[in-house]
């Protein structure tokens, strides 16, 4: 089984981070950067999973709480809390973590897909299992995270921001 789409080196690197105790990653090719946590601005009439947008070297970017956006509860910025800033269909988007851990390299035989748990749980945004090291790492596909209308309305406040 190859759940693998790719056949370059970076097919199967991925960075990850901590929620809570939980590990999860996501496809290395994805991450422009990580940053330290830094001031957001708010921006109103939003889900509570949008921290708000920041400005990053004259680039306004939507900035996402992992945790509410897993409906964990919210913390307040620790000394390992992180922003991965992600390209996503041709935007970033900074996401909030509890901390970053490594980029990992997994082996095919090493990622599996997700189990199903029934009609009423969504795990559609787990795109495979990786088993590195004593850890299970839930691989995130982060366009199915979303979905397309939420998706937009996140890309579009970094626009919105910018005009304002």
């Amino acid at each position: 089984m190859n759940p693998s789409k790719h056949n370059d080196r970076t097919s199967n690197r991925f960075l990850t981070f901590y929620l809570e105790d939980e590990v999860y990653g996501v496809h290395i090719s994805d991450v422009k950067e990580i940053i330290a946590m830094m001031k957001t601005t708010p921006v109103p009439k939003t889900p509570k999973f949008i921290k708000g947008v920041m400005n990053l070297r004259g680039n306004i970017i939507p900035v996402v709480d992992m945790r509410l956006k897993f409906d964990m509860p919210s913390i307040p910025p620790q000394m390992y809390t992180a922003i991965i800033i992600i390209q996503l269909a041709e935007k970033l988007i900074g996401f909030v973590v509890d901390k970053v851990e490594e980029v990992i390299n997994v082996d095919d035989e090493h990622l599996s897909i997700p189990p199903e748990f029934g009609g009423h749980i969504d795990t559609k945004f787990i795109k495979n299992m990786a088993q590195y090291k004593q850890k299970v790492v839930m691989i995130l596909d982060l366009l199915a995270l979303f979905g397309e209308e939420e998706l937009n309305m996140v890309q579009n406040l970094s626009k919105t921001a910018s005009e304002a």
